[in-house]
């Protein structure tokens, strides 16, 4: 079903960039009319696969509902046939008869409950799936404009707000109503006069309940928003704990989470259980005019002879029930407008289009030698921004050692981001072993290319996981000589537990060095045939870079390799050093050659 979710995106991707992407901050958009077609449409297309359940969960709510309209006539029956009558055998009879039917009501309610929970449970697992497996596929540059905190409130808080709807309300709302057209229809056969006392009563509630939903939906949807923003900070916070605490930013931003976000998230929260709060105390005090006015006007009835106390009593029983179904439906109002908006931001995030995408007819990529080619590339971030690379031609041939070097901004990461196609090229192609990399998959493609960035991110597991997570398949003897190779075993062997040490996540227990090595054993043990080095040393000291320097000769060794790199002492043995400038190849040869031409690359080396 999640590769269904994603059927709507796909396309020639030589299309990309000819339209502009939409606004992410739009997937938070809450100004969406009362009731959306296509979000409601959409959302119970997820019960299709559960017909048979939500079929059996309908007829047990129709027992619910019989057993609860039933009710009162019956005790009503009993009081006038045999309290008054003095026959304690229709007493007995219809005692019986009440309990019965009750537990008939609570059978097919408990029915109706638990399969729209499995339905629930279901659906939002769907829903999650779904959306975990599309937002891995969405650009790098959509998870910069969009925090971490927002992704999780949407995956697990506008989730489970379907969840509850689909349990709570999907056939709930359907009983509440059968319920009140039941009452209503079996007040009126049974006196017409007491049926206006309630008709009276329900107009007004109408109009409470209108006037209520209006601030109501305003509130809660002010309530979700607030709670994403409390959600993003601490996402933030949390991530970036040491850099505020080498700043010792902890005053400065809990002031800023305690005074703005979460006392924004506190005002939501207590105007919407002000309006919660207001409602239904408000229900109540109508219910309790109501029954009084009932009491009064069926009493008069009474005394007169024109019904009896049983006929009285199965009213103000009725009215007792007429007030539930309305409450829970004006809750049932309020909750369909939350899943309203919750729908949205989920299908907006859903239908967020995946900038790189594999062609319809895209084929397998074989191995490759690593023949890396650029032809009259030029790229930008989106159809509005300026030009980042510029009639770019570069011919890497197979095994070859290339360094990019510049000033901060030159395009050096956005070359190598080409050729892992994390982004496709605006103009011009990138091929590697003749292969225009639009034109093979992208799983086949970076299964040969391996990266080692400049912050290295280790999963939670043990270090014996995190090296083989480039080579899942590899043995644990394999893992340790990659370890070996790149100088990692010694301080791996000397952790409590060895190489099943759990390194918590990030690799928290692990120094910046210690983090980078075990980079440079992943990338060993995944065999690339092109490998990315983007300031991959930056990191590291002196000493420990001199450890590993052989180490990374059997890295580089037959394969073809890029390094970005700002401290050039690192790039002196490269074959080919790219010096680039605002976008543009301004200067290409080896160490010795552009140090003869005393240009860029020249000025770069001896400020060095």
């Amino acid at each position: 079903m999640a590769s269904q979710a994603r059927s709507k995106l796909k396309g020639s991707s030589r299309d990309k960039g000819k339209e502009a992407q939409p606004n992410i901050l739009e997937i938070d958009d809450h100004h969406r009319p009362g009731f959306d077609r296509e979000v409601t449409v959409r959302l119970l297309s997820y019960l299709a696969p559960h017909r048979r359940e939500f079929t059996v969960a309908v007829l047990a709510m129709l027992l619910s509902v019989i057993a609860n309209v039933a009710g009162p006539p019956l005790i009503g029956w009993a009081i006038d046939e045999g309290i008054r009558k003095g026959d304690i055998s229709i007493l007995i009879a219809g005692v019986l008869f009440f309990v019965g039917i009750q537990v008939i009501g609570f059978i097919g309610f408990r029915i109706q409950l638990g399969n729209m929970a499995v339905i629930g449970q279901t659906i939002i697992k769907t829903l999650r799936d779904q959306l975990f497996e599309h937002i891995q596929y969405l650009s790098i540059g959509f998870f910069a404009d969009y925090e971490a905190g927002r992704l999780i409130a949407r995956i697990i808080s506008d989730v489970n707000v379907v969840r509850e709807a689909v349990t709570f309300a999907a056939v709930g709302s359907i009983r509440e109503v059968l319920m009140l057209f039941g009452i209503i229809i079996s007040m009126l056969v049974i006196n017409v006069p007491l049926t206006a006392v309630a008709f009276t009563v329900l107009v007004v509630l109408l109009f409470i309940a209108n006037f209520w939903r209006i601030y109501a939906r305003a509130a809660y949807l002010r309530l979700s928003d607030s709670n994403a923003k409390v959600n993003a900070e601490l996402s933030e916070a949390f991530t970036g704990v040491r850099v505020t605490q080498a700043f010792a930013r902890q005053t400065f931003n809990y002031q800023r989470f305690a005074g703005e976000i979460n006392e924004a998230s506190r005002q939501a929260g207590v105007r919407a259980a002000l309006i919660a709060g207001l409602f239904y105390p408000t229900v109540e005090m109508i219910g309790g005019v109501a029954t009084g006015t009932l009491i009064f006007v069926g009493g008069t009835l009474v005394l007169d002879d024109r019904i009896s106390i049983g006929v009285l009593l199965a009213f103000i029983l009725y009215i007792q029930q007429f007030f539930y179904p309305i409450r829970l439906l004006a809750q049932r109002y309020n909750l369909l407008q939350s899943v309203i908006a919750s729908g949205y931001r989920i299908f907006k995030l859903m239908d967020f289009p995946v900038e790189v995408r594999d062609e319809i007819v895209a084929d397998e990529l074989p191995a490759i030698t690593g023949h890396i080619r650029f032809e009259d590339v030029a790229f930008r971030y989106s159809p509005e921004a300026p030009l980042v690379l510029k009639d770019i031609n570069l011919d890497v041939p197979a095994g070859s050692r290339v360094a990019f070097v510049g000033h901060t901004g030159a395009g050096k990461t956005t070359m190598v981001k080409l050729i892992t196609r994390f982004h496709d090229v605006t103009k011009g192609k990138v091929t590697v072993d003749g292969y225009d990399l639009r034109e093979v998959t992208q799983n086949s493609l970076r299964r040969q290319i391996s990266v080692v960035p400049q912050d290295t991110h280790l999963f939670s597991g043990t270090v014996l996981d995190n090296i083989r997570y480039g080579r899942l398949k590899a043995s644990d003897e394999e893992v340790v000589d990659a370890a070996k190779a790149v100088g990692a075993h010694d301080f791996i062997v000397n952790l409590e537990d060895g190489y099943l040490t759990d390194i918590r996540e990030g690799g928290a227990v692990l120094s910046t060095g210690q983090r980078q090595l075990l980079a440079f054993a992943r990338a060993l043990l995944a065999d690339p045939r092109v490998l990315i080095l983007d300031e991959a040393t930056s990191n590291i000291d002196t000493q420990t870079e001199r450890l590993i320097q052989r180490a990374l000769e059997r890295l580089l060794e037959g394969r073809t390799s890029f390094i970005i790199a700002h401290r050039l002492s690192t790039i002196t043995s490269a074959d080919v050093i790219v010096v680039m400038d605002h976008g543009k190849i301004v200067e290409m040869g080896s160490h010795r050659e552009l140090l003869k031409q005393e240009g860029v690359y020249h000025q770069l080396y001896t400020l060095v």
